[in-house]
Order: C-alpha cells, then sequence, then structure tokens
C-alpha cells in the first residue's frame, strides 16, 4: 500500500477540517512568526524536512507485515491524527483577545506540533524508514527553534497574559 495514503489522511485533516469548521483559521495556521537571525537556520530546516517528510510518504510504501513496529506505527499515526484533529479544532476558536488557551491547550502550548511529531513518526514505523525516522527527528528539533520564536512573538502580542499562560502550562506535555 502506498505511503500517499498517510500524507493524504494528514493533510485532509490538517487543512480539510480548518476549512470546513473556521475557514479564516487557515491563514492564523499558515502564520510564522517573525524569526530572529539566529534562528534563520532552524526554519530552513524545518520546511526542509517538512518537504522531505512529504515526499518520503509519497514515494514510499507502507509494510504491512503485521509485526509490532507495524501495529505501533498504526497505533501511533491514528493518534497523531486524533490529536491533531482536537488541536485544530481547538486552534481555530481561540479566545476574545485570540489567544488558544482552551480545550487541549490547557494541556499544551503547542499541541499540533505535538501532534505532527506522534503522526510522522508512525508513519516512519509503518513505512518501515530510518532515513524517515531521522528526518522525522531533524523535523522535531528543529520545530522546537520555531515554537520558541513563536512563544517570543506570544509574550510581545499578549504580554502578561501569555506569560502566566506559560506559567500554568507546558510547552509540550
Amino acid at each position: 500500500m502506498s505511503g500517499f495514503w498517510l500524507l493524504l489522511v494528514f493533510l485532509i485533516v490538517r487543512f480539510g477540517l480548518l476549512l470546513i469548521i473556521k475557514r479564516e483559521a487557515i491563514q492564523r495556521a499558515g502564520y510564522f512568526a517573525p524569526i530572529q537571525k539566529s534562528e534563520q537556520i532552524a526554519y530552513y530546516i524545518y520546511q526542509i524536512s517538512n518537504i522531505v517528510l512529504f515526499i518520503f510518504m509519497i514515494i514510499s510504501t507502507i509494510k504491512i507485515d503485521y509485526s509490532l513496529k507495524f501495529y505501533l506505527g498504526l497505533i501511533l499515526f491514528i493518534v497523531g491524527i486524533i490529536l491533531c484533529a482536537i488541536s485544530l479544532v481547538c486552534f481555530a476558536f481561540p479566545n476574545g483577545d485570540g489567544l488558544n488557551i482552551n480545550g487541549i491547550y490547557k494541556f499544551s502550548r503547542n499541541p499540533i506540533y505535538v501532534a505532527y511529531f506522534v503522526c510522522f513518526l508512525g508513519s516512519s514505523l509503518l513505512i518501515q524508514s530510518l532515513i524517515m525516522f531521522v528526518t522525522v527527528i531533524i523535523f522535531q528539533i528543529s520545530a522546537h527553534w520555531i515554537i520558541v520564536s513563536e512563544e517570543r512573538w506570544c509574550i510581545e502580542k499578549f504580554g502578561k497574559s501569555y506569560e502566566d499562560y506559560m506559567k500554568k502550562v507546558r510547552r509540550y506535555f
């Protein structure tokens, strides 16, 4: 079975869900906070690794061998997709100030990034590719620096309310 189906499911949830529930949330989801010069390399690595992951999913085959690796990959992929869907629904409905602090955002400041990681990790196990697994790790490390820049931007935009939120809620889980 083609890994393209993994990518298709991911993209339908990632973009289709926002189109259905709140179209204007797509612009917010696609916005990257301003990055500092020291973060530019991480930004480019993030974008390149994202493209590599998508290409890998398109050209690879899911190894349906009913092994532990297969079942673990399937579980992680499904959990990642569900987590992504929940995160996007909560993301689409920020509070009156434009800050996401409700739903799953009460437990993680960055649940969408966590969802991506879990989903891509599951995909790498389903495809059984060490190269894809390493790319997922590179993707997540670079995503951390994107998150740091987003949090700096949120402090600038939301001030004390975001700082208070940071004290109450972990960056990941």
